[in-house]
């Protein structure tokens, strides 16, 4: 194969394809990029972990057809390093892959094109359309919650499902890692009734946000009870879904929690930011104190000392304290786009519900903590 490329459009290609490789490989050809020169011009990008696949379909000029892979990140870290506006030269035949650009010449070793793996899609039934500021707020309101524990792999993902609501057909997305909720509710696209709910795995979510911040418009989403596919313009991305069962989180969402605060989510945040400042690493615990409209945040530990900060809030129900890990509320209250947060409370030991009000698409449970 020989194709030309200009560097600029191959450094953005690589970059979406090569933080798919993991820097880790015990097999040779999942370190590499599949390039694929097409007769008509053009070259496809592809890299895999054998869970996940991203295929760009980027401009160049080709003079031979042909195929063959090559490290990601050496290609990747040679395409940075050129100077910036030259044409690159890519080349390979023999056993070996010459990349030339101005006075510069790298040859690099290559591994045969029949090697590479590709994930199979087979039949991805369910098929619709997302918005990208969509699926970009789906991701960046729940992503925070999602679990990093290994052992409960079923919650190591966000779970997208559809239902029936009084007020209309909806798409749900969930994550949470035991001490933490957050779903967030959309209207359900044409295409999406009756999909299988499925739990989209950590690594997939975050590559797929990265993608999402140069997509203006929709995202085609395919899907199957098994994998899952994302058509972004020139990049598509494919993944196996978790195979686990997503525990029924509606049955943690409080709806009898009857003390409401309302507060500044940025005064708030902040204070809680304080404070925390000489909580244990191990705890986090922050306590909050709750009277008629005024609301006292405090941390005492053994180690450091004490502080406490008054926040301003409106809060009219009987008083008491309650306690909480102060990086996780942090997480929620970073979420929160208005001036007003409203917290509904029940006592010391029941979860708390969280959200901006009642019409908003996002809400947030968080777990207590002893303090």
């Amino acid at each position: 194969m020989k194709a030309t490329i200009e560097r600029a459009t191959l450094l953005k290609g690589l970059s979406h394809v090569q933080s798919v490789v993991e820097r880790r490989n015990t097999i040779p050809i999942l370190s590499n990029v599949l390039i694929e020169a097409a007769a008509g011009g053009g070259l496809k990008l592809m890299a895999t972990d054998l869970d996940l696949q991203i295929v760009e379909t980027i401009d160049a000029a080709v003079d031979v057809a042909g195929a063959t892979t090559v490290s990601a990140h050496t290609l990747f870290e040679i395409a940075r390093k050129l100077p910036e506006g030259s044409q690159v030269q890519l080349s390979a035949a023999e056993g070996k892959m010459l990349v030339t650009a101005g006075r510069a010449r790298f040859n690099l070793a290559t591994l045969p094109r029949d090697d590479f793996p590709v994930i199979a899609e087979g039949d991805l039934p369910t098929k619709f359309d997302l918005p990208a500021a969509t699926l970009r707020q789906i991701i960046d309101k729940t992503r925070f919650a999602i679990s990093t524990e290994e052992t409960r792999y079923y919650l190591n993902g966000i779970y997208v499902h559809a239902a029936d609501e009084a007020d209309g057909a909806v798409l749900k997305a969930a994550a949470t890692d035991g001490h933490r909720l957050a779903r967030v509710t959309v209207p359900q696209p044409e295409g999406a009734a009756g999909m299988p709910g499925v739990i989209i795995p950590r690594k997939c979510v975050g590559e797929l946000r990265k993608l999402l911040d140069e997509v203006d418009g929709s995202v085609e989403v395919s899907l199957s009870g098994t994998k899952i596919r994302f058509g972004l313009g020139t990049a598509i991305l494919t993944s196996k879904l978790i195979d686990g069962t997503f525990p029924d989180y509606s049955r943690v969402i409080p709806t009898g929690n009857d003390k409401l605060l309302k507060i500044d989510p940025k005064s708030f945040m902040e204070g809680v930011d304080r404070v925390a400042t000489i909580a244990s690493e191990k705890t986090r615990a922050v306590k909050m104190t709750l009277d008629r409209d005024k609301i006292t945040l405090s941390v005492t530990s053994p180690e450091n000392g004490t502080a406490a900060e008054e926040v301003p809030g409106l809060y009219a129900s009987l008083g008491f304290d309650i306690g909480f890990n102060a990086r996780y509320l942090m997480d929620i209250l970073g979420q929160i786009e208005g001036d007003e947060v409203e917290v509904h409370l029940a006592d010391a030991a029941a979860p708390t519900l969280i959200r901006e009000g009642e019409k908003a698409p996002a809400l947030y449970v968080l777990m207590p903590m002893r303090v």
